[in-house]
């Protein structure tokens, strides 16, 4: 995974450019209407039930805007929340909490809708040893708020991009010519360059896991798209040689009988491509 370094730069990079977006040369209606000196105060108000996420980045956005604005937080990160709950106060310039109102409820709603999600998966998989994983289907440009939300809602993350962690998929094998070719290709290139990379190669057959079995240095293997007695009989084979994680179309009816069958890590696209934004808004008071 990224540096906790590289994950600060990141979550700066999406602050940056999310208000130049909206911003551009100016906030018009505000700067029409409200005097540079004019001060007040808003509320998060919170309108759906769910686990809230987004309130340390809402932080930070006002921080951005305007040093000078102060928020008083009541509900951290992670908490269950219900309708009418207040998250949190800002105070300061009022032009400041206009500029950053929009950033700040975007990227909470979506942010909260995640950890809502993720954490029903969490609960269904409670008693069983395996882990629930968030993948690459992100929305461009906001992946590091997005994998953040799954953390909050108890997940854990994947890798974070192409450059953290090698995983050879369908495509690689097919393009390469082959299971072991891939696999040896890419120890072979992990040591030319000095990277010190985990290896994740999916199967797609039972013939494919006892080819990968043959080679050395996996790190975990991918069981895409097998059914139940399949990914039972692939965990059986693979024992404790490595690391299993089942995928594809895995959702909130079918987890739990993927994770009974033993696999370490159930990876779902779903925990962030298909969720509904929880319903806040930030109000004056």
């Amino acid at each position: 995974m990224i540096s906790e370094k590289q994950f600060k730069k990141e979550i700066n990079l999406i602050i940056t450019n999310a208000i130049r977006e909206d911003v551009g040369d100016g906030d018009h209606s505000s700067l029409a209407c409200i005097s540079e000196e004019a001060t007040g105060k808003a509320k998060l108000l919170v309108k759906d039930d769910g686990i809230i996420a987004g309130v340390d980045f809402a932080r930070q956005v006002f921080e951005f805007v305007d040093a000078g604005l102060k928020i008083d937080i009541k509900i951290e990160d992670g908490s269950q929340v219900k309708k009418g709950d207040v998250c949190f106060y800002v105070s300061g310039l009022s032009q400041s909490i206009l500029k950053s109102e929009r950033l700040v409820l975007n990227a909470m709603q979506r942010m909260s809708a995640i950890a809502t999600k993720t954490q029903k998966y969490v609960e269904l998989l409670e008693g069983t040893k395996t882990q629930i994983l968030d993948t690459r289907k992100t929305t461009p440009g906001i992946r590091a708020l997005e994998k953040w939300a799954v953390k909050i809602g108890g997940g854990e993350n994947h890798r974070f991009a192409l450059y953290d962690m090698i995983m050879l998929k369908d495509n690689h094998i097919d393009f390469c010519g082959g299971i072991t070719k891939a696999i040896q290709k890419t120890k072979d290139y992990l040591k030319q360059n000095s990277l010190d990379l985990k290896i994740i190669v999916e199967a797609r057959s039972l013939e494919e896991i006892e080819e990968i079995l043959q080679n050395e240095g996996v790190y975990r293997i991918l069981i895409d798209n097998f059914n139940y007695e399949d990914t039972k009989k692939a965990v059986k084979m693979i024992g404790n040689t490595c690391l299993t994680e089942s995928s594809g179309g895995i959702t909130l009816e079918t987890a739990r009988k993927y994770a009974e069958c033993g696999v370490d890590f159930i990876s779902s696209g779903a925990l962030t491509h298909s969720v509904y934004n929880m319903d806040l808004s930030l109000k004056a008071v």
